[in-house]
């Protein structure tokens, strides 16, 4: 790959004597791209964002921004990118334009140049008609299209959102997926953290895999449900069923699995829809009526149950049963620098 827009090798940050957050991990993307990393909750996924944000020294390794060593030269680093943590780190009692210009200044712009940025990039994230409006009124959706805003209007070329859309409505998430892409069509190239598959899927140009701090996979979407091979079939059983069901399909395939999270027994379909009929057929002869049976293509749900052990519902609930901590936005002083 030639001129890669974000480069890492060989990273390690441990966190105390033993706890290593990141574990060697390397990987690089072009720009112009959305590049998804997705992981567990603890994988390193956030540890990842604040070396490359200069929010954290690496112990070892290399990392670069477009081009810019982040540990020789964080300053000019920070001038290339934009970051959106997991939670709008917003003042509740400024109006939505305020905040927006007060991010302006604290990167030193002059108050003319951050009015006039502020009200391009309300604009381009729709929120210019709440644009007055003291931002406790907004819901959990327009608080995190501000933050993005604040991160946006030093125009940079590498923009990090660390779960950007965790813990709001489906519809300000669907929005939000719109407004990536138009960042990136707009020629943004976003780094984007996530435990939400269907995000990556729909997102991500690649993909890679984080898990206990270190990359494990990496590729497009396709790529990774590909080294799964073909299609998968899915029964839903009742619990006092699942031993019975298991055995019974054991006689089909040698790789069968149960998903306790989902409740749900999983085994490949060599020959498609005739093993559907295999399956139907030994269950019917097992006496085992499944509350739901179906044959479909791997899914990331799939590659992130077979590389990390356990399936995203899992990894999403607990993330949920984590203590939320609010971290405050780190303010750039006059030479770029945040605080």
């Amino acid at each position: 790959m030639s001129n890669p827009i974000v480069r890492v090798e060989d990273v390690v940050k441990t966190f105390g004597k033993v706890t290593r957050a990141l574990d060697g991990v390397s990987l690089e993307f072009e720009p112009g791209i959305v590049y998804g990393l997705l992981g567990p909750n603890g994988a390193g996924k956030t540890t990842l964002i604040r070396v490359l944000t200069t929010l954290l020294r690496a112990d070892s390794g290399y990392a670069e921004v477009a081009g810019i060593d982040v540990r020789a030269d964080p300053v000019a680093a920070r001038t290339h990118i934009g970051l959106a943590g997991q939670f709008a780190a917003v003042d509740d009692y400024l109006t939505g334009r305020e905040n927006v210009e007060m991010v302006g200044r604290l990167y030193n712009l002059s108050p003319a140049e951050s009015k006039r940025r502020a009200a391009d990039v309300l604009e381009r994230i729709h929120l210019d008609d709440a644009a007055d409006r003291t931002v406790r009124t907004y819901s959990g959706g327009m608080r995190r299209r501000l933050d993005l805003a604040a991160s946006l209007i030093g125009r940079p070329k590498v923009l990090f959102l660390d779960e950007p859309t965790t813990g709001i409505d489906p519809q300000s998430r669907l929005d939000l997926w719109g407004l990536i892409r138009d960042l990136v069509a707009g020629g943004t190239t976003v780094l984007l953290t996530t435990q939400y598959l269907d995000e990556a899927d729909q997102l991500a140009s690649r993909i890679a895999v984080i898990d206990r701090g270190k990359l494990i996979a990496e590729g497009t979407g396709n790529e990774l449900k590909a080294t799964l091979g073909g299609s998968v079939i899915e029964l839903h059983v009742a619990d006092a069923d699942k031993t019975r069901t298991l055995e019974a399909m054991s006689s089909i395939s040698d790789d069968v699995t149960f998903e306790d999270s989902q409740r749900v027994v999983r085994l490949p379909a060599s020959d498609g829809s005739q093993t559907l009929v295999a399956v139907v057929r030994r269950l019917d002869e097992a006496g085992i009526t499944p509350q739901d049976v179906g044959l479909r293509k791997p899914s990331l749900d799939d590659v992130f149950l077979t590389l990390t052990g356990r399936g995203a519902a899992a990894a999403e609930a607990e993330a949920e049963r984590e203590p939320a901590r609010r971290p405050g936005r780190r303010r750039p002083n006059e030479k770029g620098e945040r605080r």
